[in-house]
């Protein structure tokens, strides 16, 4: 077993977790340091004499890194050496490699500084769309359009070579060749693209079925008289946010005019839709959990979960239900009862009828 792995094995939680935080700053420390070095062989030009044209050659073929992490620290490097805020910020883990490989080509001495201390701690999103603040792009045009359709290969298998020179005669006609067409390997559909352009401006892109074309077509013309443009964007803002309010209705009951409910029987698993209605708007339609880095705040794969589990009596209240997502909502579940207990079908949860998903 390798020594450190053994190492950490043995240690306790928040041992461990100390000891990922404090490896980090390590990494940080080291990376900076790597930089530093990288920066001064660029400038003297030392990977000359190692016999490579370029930094990038020597950094992969003598130093051995990959080339995205190579291409990464040689940009670094190169911005640091004009803006050496970027090292003290690196150091702190203030910024990551790929913020500043996104942010080098659009730094100058007015807004360096700025843009720095605004990109730290920031996601690669989060830094995208600061990129397109500094360097905002137009508008993605407006296309719908067929993609062209793959054609077949037409695979011809070798004919056999003859064993002797007598065996194939000159000038006979070749016997036939029987061609193989074999169907093109199917293709997985690629996720759609979401990339911002300008501030408040983001370009999607994906690839959709000949049915969803023709609805989207359909919807077109029916919203003539109110979008008599036909803007593509438009109509799918209109959709979105009708989805939007329909899996909300769905999910949390969410609605402008609330109806009387009953109160549900104590013994029922059942929550009522205004509990479902107040926890989703006083937890912001996020999760919760808060841990010891702070609240989680994830928005996808949401459950409503009991602070007090009902299988010990909780009741289904607005103090005692809070949003969870699926996995802060199974590690309470543990904590609670224990891995053995909890059950790994989380479909024994769901109510498929209600449409809501429960917490233990």
């Amino acid at each position: 077993m390798n020594t450190h792995t053994g190492m950490f094995t043995s240690m306790e939680d928040r041992a461990l977790l100390d000891a990922a935080r404090r490896l980090v700053i390590e990494e940080h420390l080291a990376t900076a340091a790597l930089l530093c070095a990288l920066m001064e062989i660029d400038t003297r030009r030392l990977y000359l004499g190692e016999g490579c044209a370029s930094m990038f050659t020597y950094c992969t073929q003598v130093l051995h890194l990959a080339e995205g992490a190579a291409y990464n620290r040689i940009e670094a490097a190169r911005a640091a050496r004009r803006y050496p805020l970027i090292l003290e910020l690196f150091e702190q883990g203030a910024v990551s490699l790929t913020a500043v490989r996104l942010l080098a080509p659009h730094l100058t001495v007015e807004n360096h500084v700025a843009a720095l201390t605004s990109a730290t701690h920031k996601s690669k999103r989060e830094i995208e769309e600061l990129v397109c603040a500094l360097k905002p792009k137009p508008d993605a045009p407006t296309v719908v359009r067929r993609l062209p359709t793959r054609r077949a290969v037409v695979v011809q298998p070798l004919a056999a070579v003859p064993s002797a020179p007598s065996a194939t005669r000159i000038g006979a006609t070749p016997p036939a060749v029987e061609c193989q067409r074999e169907s093109p390997p199917v293709r997985q559909p690629s996720p759609g693209s979401i990339a911002p352009l300008a501030p408040a401006r983001y370009r999607i892109q994906l690839t959709v079925s000949r049915e969803t074309h023709d609805r989207f077509r359909r919807a077109q013309a029916l919203l003539r008289h109110a979008v008599p443009s036909g803007d593509a964007a438009e109509i799918f803002d209109r959709a979105v946010t009708l989805l939007v309010d329909q899996l909300e209705r769905q999910r949390f009951a969410q609605t402008e005019r609330a109806r009387a409910t009953k109160p549900s029987p104590e013994s029922s698993r059942h929550i009522p839709a205004a509990v479902r209605r107040a926890v989703w708007r006083r937890d912001g339609g996020c999760c919760a959990f808060v841990g010891t880095e702070g609240r989680c705040g994830e928005r996808a794969f949401l459950e409503l979960h009991h602070v007090e589990p009902y299988a010990v009596g909780g009741a289904a209240t607005e103090e005692n239900i809070e949003l969870r997502c699926r996995a802060h909502n199974a590690y309470e579940a543990r904590l609670f009862f224990g891995p053995d207990v909890v059950r790994e079908e989380r479909a024994w949860w769901a109510d498929s009828s209600q449409n809501e998903l429960i917490g233990p």
